[in-house]
């Protein structure tokens, strides 16, 4: 497996892709995931975004660097607030657009929920909205991925948290272009993963490979949680995974106003409270190094 990462792990420290690229490459990362968070007023989403998208394409290439995979803006689809709908039904659909730009054939794209709902509704509801996205996945060659989540994000409401239900939605959309990422973070949160891995088998088109303590959904960096990395490495071998092996540990150092919580507050003073860009530089190295471990451990670590 090659390692990846996303983008978000500078998303706080740098204000443009570019420089969070370049930081990427600074840490020994050769693989992207683009994380797509727009916002309204985003380059990506004015008349230029062709443009842009050119200037990170280049950059990557000039670095010896491929984009592999990208997660669009998260948010609710099934939000009663038709402004965030209609913007977050748009932004996907440009995040889609720019896949095809960047040669990336698959990209994550949160499911909807509503507090209440039951799996019927969910599965129902679901289906008319990645509908929506089908004709610009077939236009623009590029997979659209569910995801797992966890009760700790999604109380009081169903959302397909198992590798089960994951399959079972994805055979009920019945799209050779809707697979799976599995995020082992909201699958730690939830319990024993090997067999929802399992379950999903060639369903599953990626992962996000995050830690956490096992009761918050705290994306930390391998070995500051819970996480069983036998239990993950086995259950991927198993199935003959074939993607890339991505971390998604962007908030390993706990921001101000962070997920999943804030720092505490000290009015007098706070020249401490925020993380500062030498501090991620050294994690992310450390990040790489532990993703290499890992992979070398059971003979699948590919340059």
């Amino acid at each position: 497996m090659k390692i990846a990462t996303t983008t978000y792990d500078f998303g706080f420290y740098c204000n443009n892709d570019l420089d969070r690229i370049r930081e990427l490459h600074r840490a020994g990362f050769r693989y992207i995931d683009l994380n797509m968070e727009f916002k309204p007023d985003s380059p990506y989403m004015s008349d230029d975004w062709r443009d842009e998208v050119k200037k990170v394409k280049d950059l990557a290439k000039e670095l010896g660097m491929t984009f592999v995979q990208a997660h669009s803006l998260g948010g609710n689809p099934l939000s009663e607030d038709a402004g965030h709908v209609n913007f977050l039904i748009d932004a996907t659909l440009r995040s889609i657009e720019i896949c095809r730009e960047l040669g990336i054939k698959n990209t994550v794209v949160h499911s909807g929920t509503r507090r209440g709902m039951e799996k019927d509704e969910f599965f129902e509801l679901n289906r008319l909205f990645y509908k929506k996205l089908v004709p610009s996945m077939e236009e623009n060659g590029v997979n659209v991925l569910i995801e797992n989540s966890t009760k700790f994000n999604m109380p009081e409401r169903y959302f397909v948290n198992t590798g089960k239900d994951m399959r079972e939605f994805i055979e009920y959309f019945a799209h050779p272009m809707l697979h799976a990422c599995w995020d082992t973070g909201h699958g730690n949160c939830e319990g024993d993963q090997y067999d929802e891995i399992v379950a999903l088998g060639d369903e599953l088109y990626a992962i996000h490979y995050n830690d956490n303590r096992g009761k918050a959904d705290e994306h930390m960096m391998p070995y500051l949680g819970t996480l069983n990395h036998d239990e993950i490495m086995n259950a991927l071998i198993d199935i003959g995974y074939k993607g890339y092996f991505t971390l998604e540990c962007c908030s390993s150092l706990l921001k101000k106003k962070g997920w999943p919580k804030s720092r505490r507050a000290f009015e007098r003073d706070d020249r401490l409270a925020e993380p500062q860009l030498f501090m991620q530089r050294k994690l992310e190295e450390t990040m790489y190094e532990i993703a290499e471990y890992i992979l070398k451990s059971y003979d699948c670590f590919e340059e």
